[in-house]
């Protein structure tokens, strides 16, 4: 399985900024917060205390992440191919539907249903990558087998 991370210059530029934020004021707001709920007393019924720790974790997990990402991304371009691959935006069918959909394959850091912007490590990610225009990309699903028409490539 491809572990790299691929992401766009625009998400990768977004990373960089929310990494910044992260590590200098939002840390030490949080910092802040601790030192406040310690002052509070007695730690182990410091509802406070309690809460800043936790949403401490939660950030140094996401700067953790953030800093994975961007180690060793593979920023990748909109590019016009003949084949879908990463930053081809598609224009696919369902079969036994007559809407079309338009999807842009992204890394999994990029996925947003509501933007049109599929995974390549979503089912139909997987399915729609090294297919060529006219092609059918077939997945299966708990529901049972699913066929993609691939009706255009940009």
């Amino acid at each position: 399985m491809d572990e790299k991370e691929y992401i766009t210059e625009e998400k990768k530029t977004a990373l960089e900024a929310e990494l910044k934020e992260l590590t200098g004021p939002k840390r030490k707001s949080i910092l802040e917060s601790l030192e406040f709920a310690k002052s509070l007393g007695d730690l182990s019924e410091n509802a406070e205390y309690h809460q800043a720790r936790e949403e401490q974790s939660k950030l140094e997990d996401r700067i953790q992440k953030i800093q994975a990402i961007l180690k060793s991304p593979v920023v990748i371009k909109k590019h016009h191919s003949n084949t879908v691959d990463l930053g081809s935006t598609v224009t696919v069918m369902k079969k036994g539907e007559s809407a079309k959909k338009v999807f842009t394959i992204v890394g999994s850091e990029e996925t947003d249903m509501a933007a049109g912007k599929i995974s390549n490590r979503s089912p139909l990610g997987e399915a729609l990558v090294g297919k060529k225009k006219g092609e059918t990309a077939t997945f299966s699903t708990p529901k049972g087998t699913i066929e993609y028409s691939i009706l255009d490539i940009e």
